[in-house]
């Protein structure tokens, strides 16, 4: 059975979500923060638990029904979230290393999944002030300082230009390199958390290719902004990123790409 859910107006609730947890994460940045260190070695801020804590209260009073699954919530384990059908995958801030850096290359990312599927992702950038936000079959679209929202989209390739890759500002590997070594001469974008894929669904950037580890939370929201702006986010066999289907919400590693022209998995194992 299909969902009945109205997801223009679920994905217009969660804009304004996310720009409220973009105020109180800006809230925190201005004023200074702690620094913790979580299980697996990586930071924590008092501005990941104060969006965390907003977006699961706000969720929570708009679809009572609906799990939410958040970065910062206790790991529930598989047994339990695999009986869930629809549910909120939440990344509260993005680019953490970012926040800390203090380089506004952070995010809010809110995604509902259905079906093992994101139906729905928005993504604020607190520091611009800047919404993508999209749901199934409805467009992508961009809003900058809460004004009108325009429609973006992916671009297609042009064999007389050189491709423009994205790639992380803090997360790099000699597999990587080798990738980007045969891919050629590229113009490279550097840029922190889910800002990436926004660069492929607005048209600036050609190809992200990630390979290196991340969470079904960093991928969630920005894969229905693509996949509604005309791209495509797949695993490296070319095959659909899914949700939901495992123990481990460990990402395997992926391309998101706006043509499906090229197999861009013919560039993987290569030595410069």
């Amino acid at each position: 059975m299909s969902h009945t859910l109205n997801l223009e107006k679920l994905c217009h609730e969660c804009v304004n979500i996310a720009r409220d947890a973009g105020d109180a994460i800006l809230h925190i940045y201005e004023a200074g923060f702690d620094i913790e260190e979580k299980e697996d070695k990586s930071p924590l801020t008092d501005a990941d638990l104060a969006s965390h804590n907003l977006i699961v209260q706000r969720l929570g009073e708009l679809t009572p029904d609906i799990p939410i699954l958040s970065e910062e919530s206790a790991k529930l384990p598989f047994e339990e979230r695999a009986s869930w059908e629809t549910y909120w995958l939440v990344d509260p801030l993005d680019g953490t290393r970012e926040f800390i850096k203090r380089n506004g290359e952070f995010t809010v990312n809110i995604a509902l999944i259905h079906r093992h599927k994101s139906i729905l992702g928005v993504i604020n950038v607190p520091v611009l002030d800047v919404d993508y936000f999209a749901w199934e079959k409805g467009g992508c679209y961009k809003a900058e300082n809460k004004g009108e929202a325009k429609a973006i989209s992916v671009k297609k390739l042009n064999d007389n230009a050189r491709l423009t890759v994205a790639g992380s500002r803090s997360h790099g590997s000699e597999m990587m390199q080798h990738y980007m070594a045969k891919l050629g001469d590229v113009e490279t974008l550097s840029m922190g958390s889910s800002l990436k894929f926004c660069l492929v669904a607005e048209g600036r950037a050609d190809l992200y290719p990630r390979l290196g580890l991340t969470s079904e939370w960093d991928t969630a929201a920005a894969h229905c902004i693509v996949e509604q702006a005309g791209g495509y986010i797949t695993k490296t066999d070319m095959t659909p990123l899914e949700y939901n289907t495992k123990d481990s919400l460990l990402n395997p590693f992926f391309f998101v790409f706006g043509d499906d022209s090229r197999d861009w998995s013919q560039y993987l194992d290569a030595q410069p």
